[in-house]
């Protein structure tokens, strides 16, 4: 292999060509999959894990990883539908399940950035903690919808398109735009390249921080609403393994598990991919004992890929 194709397959525009290259064969040898049912079925299935990607992507870009994501999209979607219950109104729920998204999000910066607690085991206490809170609110069972309008967060259509698929392309592009458009977006690959160095250059790196868990939590709220209304209940053993998808997306899509670097076409075309390895698998018929052991291949690919991109760019 030449240093030129290397660098190519290697690079931002590396993942998209092994995404086309998977799709077309996809294409061409699983029947039904270009219907217009399954591309709308594949869309959908990759909202919850799209919209998570969106900040896992800064958290990742800055050196840190959020491990609770799973448990916070749960805990969000049973607030919301319990809220909604108690008060009548929609409204108050889905503000209810943003509130408890960020503060969530908020102490596990806070934790991180002031008391200076590995991300890797604050997240993992948080996940233990806010899961074991959804199964108290709910007794461990799960919790119905009483106002029939709560569904059609997730099944309205706008031009023949569900609803949370436009929601997503929709953070797909704000966070875009922060991410590269930004002070704040350019702070964040900055920590990540070097958290020292940004400091002295005057970043405030713990706020930057704490904003990056919050927006976290916010931003698993929303999947946790939409995912609730989808499935018609709040589950409190919901989105469980939710994190690892969303880690391997990001991965794949070119997100440094190192810090300071983060596309946000990659994280798309990452999402994209596993959506279509679960479609795949689904339409095949592989029985879901054997679909973990792909999603863990898909993980040990994506860190394989990070590393290799990683002695790239050192060498560069």
């Amino acid at each position: 292999m030449t240093n030129q194709l290397k660098k190519i397959l290697l690079g931002d525009q590396g993942i998209v060509l092994i995404f086309i290259v998977a799709f077309t064969i996809v294409a061409l040898l699983v029947p039904n999959f270009l219907t217009e049912r399954n591309m709308l079925g594949l869309l959908q299935s990759v909202v919850t894990v799209g919209i998570v990607a969106c900040t896992m992507m800064f958290c990742l870009a800055a050196r840190d990883f959020d491990l609770s994501v799973g448990s916070t999209a749960a805990f969000t979607g049973m607030v919301a539908v319990m809220a909604s219950n108690t008060t009548g109104s929609i409204l108050v729920g889905i503000g209810a399940a943003l509130l408890c998204g960020a503060f969530v999000g908020f102490v596990n910066g806070f934790v991180i950035a002031k008391f200076r607690i590995n991300a890797l085991i604050t997240t993992l206490a948080t996940m233990q903690i806010v899961r074991g809170l959804a199964l108290i609110s709910s007794d461990g069972r799960a919790i119905g919808i009483n106002d029939p309008g709560f569904y059609q967060l997730a099944l309205s259509k706008l031009f023949g398109i569900p609803t949370p698929v436009w929601i997503l392309a929709g953070l797909f592009v704000i966070f875009g735009f922060v991410l590269n458009r930004t002070v704040f977006g350019k702070n964040i690959l900055a920590i990540g390249g070097n958290p020292e160095a940004s400091r002295l250059a005057g970043v405030n790196v713990d706020k930057t921080r704490i904003w990056i868990f919050a927006l976290q939590g916010v931003v698993c709220a929303v999947a946790g609403i939409l995912l609730a209304s989808r499935i018609t209940s709040g589950q409190p053993n919901a989105a469980v393994g939710l994190e690892l998808s969303v880690i391997s997306a990001c991965v794949l899509g070119g997100v440094s598990l190192a810090g300071g670097r983060a596309t946000m076409a990659g994280v798309i075309v990452g999402v994209m991919i596993m959506g279509i390895a679960e479609n795949v698998m689904n339409l095949m018929n592989i029985p879901a004992f054997y679909q973990y052991i792909v999603r863990g291949l898909i993980l040990l690919l994506a860190v394989m890929l990070d590393n290799l991109r990683s002695s790239a760019f050192i060498r560069r």
